[in-house]
């Protein structure tokens, strides 16, 4: 072969291997329920569990009218450094028990990679906040766990770099993601945030991960979460995150946009309507 034809030979293009991705309506085990699949799932609780009396009454409130998980922070990320940060390791021994006698499977909070083994005999699915969405180190190490993980959207992501970041879950072996739309933050100071119902539409449509809203943090305005997670469920989102606190003015983080008792359960009557307009169930224990 003469040096022209060398030149003129086309290099060979070496093509990626590409990962087989899971075909959609992928479910996600989460304890003893799935989410991802026809079922709508209610994920509910106090933003920040700030002693037992609180957290038990929360939990058994919630579990009678039809959550199907509890949620609770243990550590919280704030703002503002000087307000309530969660009770920390102190409330993991009630918490423990409490789990126990509602047999909801708890969702919480995991703010550092050294909770991770803390937490893991405590809760069914780990929940990255928004301002750790973009925390990678600790998405790597969550993606070497085999627990679920609910991964909100920071209120800055674009939709593309919310995937991305799950992939930096997945590529560790853990699977089990969940996507959380929370609201992002826009020119608007109305709401809390700007609740972006086309996201869900677009994560249901174009990923396998299952899909679910955080209508409290959207709108931050207790008398306006109920309308979004209606809005949640007629679009086909898998399921809702929302705030409850017996009574509300006393809280310590999120009040105004935790739902009284009452609240949810006028919200679950209506949304099991919703759901049965579009022939979906509610997931129940």
């Amino acid at each position: 072969m003469t040096d022209l034809e060398l030149k003129s030979t086309p290099t060979a293009i070496v093509k990626p291997e590409v990962k087989a991705s899971k075909p959609k309506g992928y479910v996600v085990q989460v304890g003893n329920v799935k989410i991802g699949g026809p079922e709508f799932a209610v994920i509910a609780g106090p933003c920040s569990i700030e002693s037992r009396s609180q957290f038990e009454e929360t939990a058994l409130a919630v579990k009678s009218y039809g959550a199907a998980l509890l949620r609770g922070g243990i550590w919280k990320m704030r703002t503002d450094a000087n307000t309530f940060q969660g009770l920390g390791s102190e409330a993991l021994q009630f918490v423990r028990e409490v789990v126990a006698d509602t047999g909801l499977g708890l969702v919480s909070e995991v703010t550092d990679p050294r909770q991770i083994e803390m937490l893991d005999e405590y809760v069914v699915m780990y929940q990255v906040g928004a301002r750790n969405m973009f925390n990678y180190s600790l998405l790597k190490e969550l993606g070497q766990t085999r627990k679920p993980v609910m991964l909100k959207r920071s209120f800055s992501a674009l939709i593309d770099e919310w995937i991305k970041a799950a992939d930096y879950i997945t590529a560790g072996g853990n699977d089990k993601v969940i996507l959380c739309e929370r609201g992002i933050r826009t020119f608007e100071t109305k709401t809390r945030y700007t609740f972006d119902l086309n996201a869900v539409i677009w994560a249901k449509q174009n990923t396998h991960f299952p899909v679910v809203v955080d209508p409290s943090h959207a709108v931050g305005i207790r008398d306006m979460v109920s309308k979004v997670a209606f809005a949640a469920a007629a679009v086909g989102a898998d399921g809702i995150i929302v705030e409850v606190h017996p009574r509300p003015a006393e809280a310590l983080s999120d009040g105004k946009q935790a739902l009284t008792v009452s609240d949810f359960r006028q919200m679950m009557s209506t949304i099991e309507k919703i759901l049965e307009a579009t022939d979906r169930p509610l997931l129940r224990i």
